[in-house]
C-alpha cells in the first residue's frame, strides 16, 4: 500500500551508504548511522523552502486574524456566505492555509517509511508485525531496493554492541539475525538498553525544548502586540495545540520509544537537532523581515507627513478669513497683503483734518480750493 515511499526512502538510504562506504567500512556501525543522518538532511533540505512558506503564511494568517473575524460576525448565519468571504480575503493577501500542513504531511510518510525500512532488515521471529522468516531465510532476502549483500551488512553493523535494527521491546526470538546463521547473537537486551534509552531520552527533551521555542516566540510577539490572541474557540484550540507540543509529544516518545529500532532513533534525534537550528534561522529571518516592512510602513507614513505639512517660514492659510494672515503693525509685503482686503481707513486724510487747530492755516495744494473760512471773509 505505501511502497511508494518504501522504495523511495530505502532508496536515498542506500545511495548514502554507498556514499559513506567510501570513507569507512560499509559494514561498520557509523557508515550506517551517517547513511540515516544523511537521509534526514536531504529530506529537510527539500522540505526548508515549503517550511519557510508556512511560518510566512501563518504570519499572515494571524494578521487576518481581526477580518476574519468581522467575517464570522457579519456572516454567523451564512456558513456559505461566511467561507466564501474568508476564502476571498485569503486570496486577496496570497495566503494558503494548506501550505502550512505540507511539511507536517512529508515528514510523517518519510518516518513510517524509515520505520517499515529498518524493520525489514529483520523479519524473523513471531512477535509484533515479524514475518516470521527463519535466520537462515532472512539472510538471503534481499529488503527493497538493498540487496542481500547490504542486507547482511546492515545486520553485522553495530553501535556500541547494539545492531542498528533492534529495539528495546524486540523478542529474543528475533536475536539470532543480526548473526551469521548457526551463530550464537553477541550481545544482549541490556546493550541495546544503553543505547537506545540515552537516544529516547534526548529525542523527548529536544521534542519539547523545540516546541517551548515556537509557544515562546508566540506568546512574546502577542504581549509585543505584533500578533493577536487567538479568543474564543480558536483560542482554547491555540492553547490545547501548545500544550500538546509541549508535554503530549514527548510523553508519548517516553512511552512508546522502547518499540522504536535504533536506527530510528538516530532519525528522531537528528531531525530534532536539525529542527532546533531551522527554527533559530527562520525566526530571525522572518523577524527581519517583519522589522523592514514595519520600518518602510513608517518611512512611507512620515513621508506623506512632510508632503502634507507646511514649507520652512511659510506662514499657513487661514481659511476663516480667507487668505493670508497679516501680522504686526509695520507695512506688510506684498506677499502678504491680501487683494480681496480694502486698505486700512488709518492710512487716508481725515475728513476732519485741520479741524481745530490754533496755529496759522495750512497752505492749500496746488489746484485746492480755499477754504470756508476765506469764503465768508470776502463775503463781508
Amino acid at each position: 500500500m505505501l511502497n511508494f515511499v518504501y522504495w523511495p526512502i530505502s532508496a536515498i538510504l542506500w545511495f548514502w551508504h554507498k556514499a559513506t562506504g567510501f570513507l569507512f567500512e560499509p559494514s561498520s556501525g557509523i557508515s550506517w548511522v551517517l547513511a540515516i543522518v544523511l537521509l534526514v538532511v536531504t529530506i529537510r533540505i527539500l522540505l526548508f523552502k515549503p517550511m519557510l512558506n508556512q511560518q510566512r503564511s501563518a504570519i499572515k494568517m494571524q494578521q487576518l486574524a481581526p477580518q476574519m473575524q468581522e467575517i464570522k460576525q457579519k456572516y454567523k448565519n451564512d456558513q456559505q456566505a461566511q467561507a466564501m468571504a474568508m476564502r476571498q480575503l485569503q486570496k486577496e493577501m496570497g495566503v494558503n492555509p494548506l501550505a502550512g500542513c505540507l511539511p507536517v504531511l512529508v515528514q510523517m510518510p518519510v518516518f513510517i517509511g524509515l520505520f517499515h525500512v529498518l524493520r525489514s532488515f529483520n523479519r524473523t521471529g513471531t512477535t509484533g508485525n515479524a514475518v516470521g522468516l527463519t535466520p537462515e531465510q532472512n539472510w538471503t532476502t534481499p529488503n527493497y531496493i538493498f540487496g542481500v549483500d547490504e542486507v547482511q551488512s546492515f545486520l553485522l553493523s553495530r553501535v556500541f554492541n547494539a545492531p542498528l535494527s533492534a529495539s528495546v521491546g524486540m523478542g529474543t526470538d528475533q536475536y539470532a539475525a543480526f548473526t551469521q546463521p548457526g551463530t550464537a547473537a553477541d550481545f544482549t537486551r541490556m546493550d541495546i538498553i544503553i543505547v537506545a534509552v540515552p537516544l529516547i531520552i534526548i529525542s523527548a527533551l529536544a521534542t519539547h525544548f523545540n516546541a517551548r521555542m515556537s509557544v515562546s516566540r508566540t506568546q512574546a510577539r502577542q504581549a509585543s502586540g505584533l500578533q493577536a490572541r487567538q479568543e474564543g474557540v480558536m483560542g482554547q484550540q491555540m492553547d490545547m495545540m501548545n500544550k500538546m507540543m509541549l508535554w503530549f509529544f514527548p510523553i508519548m516518545i517516553l512511552a512508546t520509544g522502547f518499540l522504536w529500532h535504533i536506527g530510528l532513533l538516530v532519525y528522531m534525534v537528528t531531525n530534532n537537532i536539525w529542527t532546533y537550528f531551522q527554527q533559530r534561522y527562520i525566526f530571525g529571518k522572518l523577524d527581519e523581515e517583519e522589522a523592514r516592512e514595519l520600518a518602510e510602513k513608517k518611512a512611507a507614513k512620515k513621508e506623506a507627513q512632510e508632503r502634507l505639512a507646511p514649507k520652512v517660514g511659510q506662514k499657513p492659510i487661514n481659511p476663516k478669513k480667507g487668505g493670508k494672515k497679516v501680522s504686526g503693525a509695520g507695512t506688510a509685503s506684498p506677499e502678504e497683503i491680501d487683494v480681496n482686503t480694502p486698505p486700512s481707513v488709518s492710512h487716508l486724510p481725515s475728513a476732519d483734518a485741520g479741524k481745530g487747530q490754533t496755529g496759522p492755516a495750512s497752505k492749500p495744494a496746488p489746484g485746492q480750493k480755499p477754504s470756508g473760512a476765506k469764503k465768508r471773509k470776502r463775503k463781508r
